[in-house]
């Protein structure tokens, strides 16, 4: 199971705190992130993240390239609702592609914790059971 990781500005220590509290769950996964939140969630957690562009350079478009592929099958991205963001045309398509491929997404830490807790007690092993019957 993938998980991507995605914090604007204003919630990359969020992120990384959430990571912190749950680097047991999360280290049993797949993770990969856009490039300044996977630093620095990787730096201060120890965990192994792959790290593509930062979202305002083209991450967000590679992450939301690899859902339409089936290659993400969580979806953690911390929004800044307060302050409007250049690429937020890029955070469209990936809470569409989201929605397309059934992709469970948070949007903030209360759904965060929800989705861990579900992926903690087993509940979201579904998707690999779909992805194994493909």
């Amino acid at each position: 199971m993938t998980i991507a990781l995605i914090a604007h500005d204003a919630k990359k220590e969020l992120m990384v705190q959430f990571c912190i509290a749950y680097c047991g769950i999360l280290s049993k996964y797949n993770l990969v992130a856009t490039g300044s939140t996977g630093k620095v969630v990787s730096e201060a957690t120890g965990l192994e993240i792959t790290s593509f562009l930062s979202g305002s350079q083209g991450g967000a478009q590679q992450i939301a390239s690899r859902i339409g592929c089936d290659e993400i099958d969580l979806l953690l991205m911390f929004r800044d609702p307060i302050t409007a963001k250049p690429n937020e045309p890029d955070e469209q398509v990936l809470l569409h592609l989201c929605d397309i491929h059934n992709i469970p997404v948070a949007t903030n830490i209360a759904t965060a914790e929800m989705l861990i807790h579900s992926l903690e007690r087993g509940d979201l092993d579904w998707r690999e059971i779909m992805k194994a019957n493909k």
